[in-house]
C-alpha cells in the first residue's frame, strides 16, 4: 500500500469519526448542522474516475449514516456530490486544465477556485440532505435557511481545516 493510499484511509477515518462523534452531536441552533465529511470526497485527486468517486461517496455517506441513524440521507447527498464533482471541477478548471501534481485544495488552486467549486458542491450537498430530511414542500423556507446557514458554517470549517492541515509548504 502506498503512502498516498494510507493518507486517504486516515483522512477518511478522521473525517467520518469527527463528523459522527463530534459535529453530529452538537446543537448549534437556527437549523445549523455543519457537515465536514464531504471534504474527503472533494480532496480526492482530480483524475479519480467518476465510478470510484461515487463508490467512495457511498461508503463515506453510509458510514456517517451509521453514526447518525439517518438511514441513507448522508449516503444520498454524498453520492450526488461525488457524481457532480467532475462536472463542477470542469466548470471551474483553469484554461490549461488541472496540473496532475496539484491537489484540489485551497492553497494549490486559489481562493476563487476553492470558494466557487467547494461552495457549489457543499451547497448542493446540504440542499439535498435537508430536502430529504424534511421532505415537505410547506417547509421550503426552512430547508433554504438550513442549507444556507449550514453551508456557510461548513465552508468556514473546511477553510479552517485547510489552513490547519493542507497548507502548502514553503520552499526556500
Amino acid at each position: 500500500m502506498s503512502n498516498d493510499n494510507l493518507k486517504y484511509i486516515i483522512q477518511y477515518l478522521l473525517f467520518v469519526l469527527v463528523q459522527g462523534l463530534f459535529f453530529g452531536q452538537l446543537e448549534f441552533g437556527w437549523g445549523i448542522h455543519p457537515m465536514i465529511y464531504p471534504i474527503f470526497i472533494l480532496l480526492l485527486p482530480f483524475e479519480t474516475p467518476a465510478a470510484l468517486l461515487m463508490l467512495i461517496g457511498f461508503i463515506t455517506g453510509i458510514s456517517v449514516d451509521f453514526f447518525m441513524n439517518t438511514f441513507g440521507l448522508h449516503a444520498s447527498a454524498a453520492i450526488l456530490v461525488a457524481y457532480l464533482r467532475p462536472f463542477i471541477y470542469g466548470v471551474f478548471a483553469p484554461r490549461d486544465g488541472y496540473d496532475s501534481l496539484k491537489k484540489p485544495t485551497l492553497f494549490e488552486n486559489g481562493f476563487l477556485w476553492f470558494f466557487s467549486s467547494y461552495g457549489v458542491l457543499i451547497s448542493i450537498h446540504h440542499l439535498v440532505f435537508f430536502s430529504l430530511e424534511i421532505f415537505r414542500l410547506s417547509d421550503f423556507f426552512l430547508i433554504i435557511q438550513k442549507t444556507i446557514l449550514s453551508s456557510i458554517i461548513t465552508l468556514s470549517l473546511i477553510v479552517l481545516i485547510q489552513f490547519m492541515f493542507f497548507r502548502k509548504e514553503k520552499v526556500i
